[in-house]
């Protein structure tokens, strides 16, 4: 989970086929350029959360990413906008920091706990993204439980995306099994996600998607600060025993994840139908993987190849039964923010 997109399931924003329909034509090339952007740098981050959690601290670097890209976003509004330009009322600002939470310090947090640690313990970033691409499954459940009434194929995908699930963290033999303990805890942090992108639909967020992630990502970075304070992750931390790949890949998850990847994705929601723009959402794992497997030799299993293709399967059954009638309506192509 890298950048931090705006919610494309918002009930106070117009319906995104509105949206795009209003938007200038965009030439497809350029559409394409943008998803390719989306999908490379987005299935990126989890090799660079790996990387960066090789010697930084887990949740102290993820608090510094966010609170730096928000920093950035934040200049870059009160620039071209204005001095009022991040403006919202209490309900709103509660709001975004309570969903900022759940995405970031419960999504986001976990998943790089579960890739911190010595091999054989640390989740490797490919399965990683597997376990996090279970997200649109878990909001289908969320919103099966409040009443509203998903597609039967619908049912059919997140069916068949649990079971890809239970199939990549089954219990093996051998020393290229998946760490239970880091899978388990990554699945918690989808649920922390999905929690936080069904209730981004259904509360008073402020108006502009921009100026949301904004407060959402200084609230997580908030908690994420404090929590790495009490983990103790700062107790005889010297900066100058951080090695050069770990700096480098903070600064592009700040950069490539939080700032590029997501300002397409934007773009994107304003310029392509929703339907095309939520395949990321089963793109990103598969990039995740081979990038994982070429640049770290990430062991890609016959249990990992099964087990994330049956979860791929899951997902894009969901992806492409349930383009929104209205972008209000719970949509399950709720963005991921890594």
């Amino acid at each position: 989970m890298s950048s931090t997109p705006p919610s494309a399931s918002r009930s106070d924003v117009p319906s995104v086929d509105a949206t795009v329909a209003a938007a200038p034509a965009a030439a497809p090339a350029l559409i394409w350029t943008a998803l390719i952007v989306v999908y490379v740098l987005w299935g990126s981050t989890y090799l660079g959360i790996r990387i960066a959690v090789e010697t930084l601290p887990p949740l102290a670097s993820a608090a510094a990413r966010f609170a730096a890209a928000a920093v950035v976003l934040a200049l870059v509004l009160r620039l071209r906008r204005g001095p009022g330009a991040l403006r919202v009322d209490r309900r709103q600002l509660g709001a975004a920091a309570l969903v900022g939470i759940l995405l970031l310090a419960g999504g986001n947090g976990l998943v790089v706990l579960a890739e911190s640690g010595p091999p054989g313990v640390a989740l490797p970033s490919g399965i990683a993204a597997l376990l996090v691409a279970t997200v649109p499954l878990l909001v289908v459940l969320l919103r099966s439980a409040t009443g509203d009434r998903p597609r039967l194929w619908t049912f059919g995908g997140v069916s068949v995306g649990f079971v890809g699930l239970v199939l990549l963290v089954l219990p093996g033999g051998g020393t290229d099994a998946v760490p239970l303990v880091g899978a388990l805890t990554v699945v918690v942090g989808a649920a922390c996600w999905s929690v936080g992108s069904f209730l981004s639909g259904r509360i008073r967020m402020p108006d502009d998607p921009f100026v949301a992630t904004v407060y959402e990502m200084l609230a997580g970075a908030l908690v994420l600060a404090v929590l790495a304070v009490g983990r103790g992750e700062l107790v005889g931390f010297d900066p100058a025993q951080v090695s050069l790949r770990s700096w480098l890949a903070l600064g592009y998850l700040m950069v490539a994840g939080s700032l590029v990847a997501f300002t397409a994705y934007v773009w994107l929601l304003h310029h392509a139908p929703i339907s095309l723009v939520a395949t990321y959402a089963y793109v990103n794992p598969a990039v995740a993987v081979v990038l994982g497997a070429v640049l770290v030799a990430e062991p890609i299993t016959p249990q990992v190849l099964v087990g994330g293709a049956v979860i791929v399967a899951g997902v894009a059954l969901v992806v492409s039964t349930e383009r929104p009638r209205r972008s209000g309506t719970g949509s399950t192509a709720e963005p991921a923010r890594r």
